[in-house]
């Protein structure tokens, strides 16, 4: 007979996540754009988020990363530490306010103006603009609405070896909740769904701030 799960108690659970998220301090700079995301009502990466990120990017050793949704820098200051020195990003926002509040970040930070690339609007439109097959890291972190856009996109972008990471992809819990319906979460388990059923892409899924799902291509 097998024995019972080990099961941690919710408030230990919680502990354990509030430690690891704080487990790795962060820079004067990664709290300034989180401090003008605050000012800005944008919901960034949390900190072990931002940190993972930066560990992905660099041990790939990317090159060139694409990101869907700049905000205030947070998540692209974290992929740009991780990057190889004369790395770029190419960073896609809606916003101009929230670039321009990356820009400063990131200046602020001593990040050269040609390593970010930074582009205003619609990643629908801009996405396909973008060269096949040389990208080694994509981050989506925009519309939820569009999140399984974004991946056929990635599949596209990646090449052999390169990382798909999806932030949100636990919703705060709302995507574990089978009887939660609303439309952001109903797409943002299509695009999940997509990418384990993908033949081209290794997932994992993990717990880590609102949840990132990491994807590797064949």
């Amino acid at each position: 007979m097998n024995p019972a799960p080990n099961k941690q108690p919710a408030s230990a659970v919680s502990a354990s996540a509030a430690y690891a998220e704080a487990f790795i301090p962060e820079s004067d700079d990664a709290r300034q754009a989180r401090a003008a995301s605050a000012e800005l009502g944008i919901q960034p990466v949390s900190p072990g988020t931002a940190t993972l990120l930066r560990f992905l990017a660099e041990l790939i050793g990317a090159r060139a990363v694409v990101e869907v949704g700049t905000g205030t820098g947070v998540s692209g200051l974290a992929l740009l530490e991780g990057m190889v020195a004369d790395g770029i990003l190419t960073s896609i926002d809606i916003e101009p306010q929230h670039q321009a509040a990356a820009r400063t970040v990131f200046a602020g930070a001593g990040i050269a103006p040609r390593r970010a690339r930074l582009i205003a609007g619609e990643a629908l439109q801009v996405l396909p603009k973008l060269s096949d097959g040389v990208y080694d890291l994509v981050l989506i972190d925009g519309d939820p609405l569009e999140y399984v856009e974004y991946v056929e996109a990635a599949l596209r972008l990646l090449r052999p070896g390169g990382l798909l990471a999806i932030h949100r992809a636990l919703a705060d819990g709302k995507v574990a909740d089978a009887a939660n319906t609303d439309d952001d979460t109903v797409i943002i388990r299509e695009a999940l769904t997509a990418v384990a059923d993908s033949e081209d892409l290794t997932p994992v899924l993990l717990p880590v701030g609102q949840g990132l799902l990491v994807a590797r291509r064949a």
